[in-house]
């Protein structure tokens, strides 16, 4: 079973969205260990006494994660199908480079799809949670 239908409908944490189903548009990506993944192509048997992180354990209403909190800022999300895996993607970018560049940036979020055309938000919205961009 894929492990995205395993946290949807047995644990009802929705906000992994199922796009594709095969691991091309990003939508689906959880931290498995703290490493992006997609899960619509991640089994159950392989995220087994793994620890798997949503978008709904990154942050909370209250306290949300920088990323969550910058997408609001820079209005990066319109329709929103694609924003919860954009943003775990985004949080595993600064988990392991705390600043990154454009550059960096635009690698960690390739392969992530947006049709409404939001990609140049995003791309603002990570900067800004990584402290490159203040405005």
């Amino acid at each position: 079973m894929p492990l995205v239908y395993w946290l949807r409908e047995e644990l009802g944490l929705t906000g992994t969205h199922l796009g594709c189903g095969k691991g091309e548009c990003g939508a689906c990506t959880v931290l498995i260990d703290g490493q992006p993944a997609r899960s619509c192509r991640t089994t159950l048997g392989e995220a087994a006494g793994k620890v798997v992180t949503t978008i709904e354990g990154l942050g909370t209403p209250e306290a949300p994660h920088p990323v969550q909190a910058a997408f609001v800022e820079e209005q990066a999300a319109q329709c929103g199908f694609c924003t919860p895996g954009m943003v775990v993607e985004g949080a595993a970018l600064l988990a392991r480079t705390a600043q990154p560049d454009l550059a960096e940036v635009k690698e960690a979020l390739d392969g992530h799809l947006c049709r409404c055309g939001s990609h140049q938000r995003v791309l603002k919205a990570v900067m800004r949670a990584g402290g490159r961009d203040k405005s």
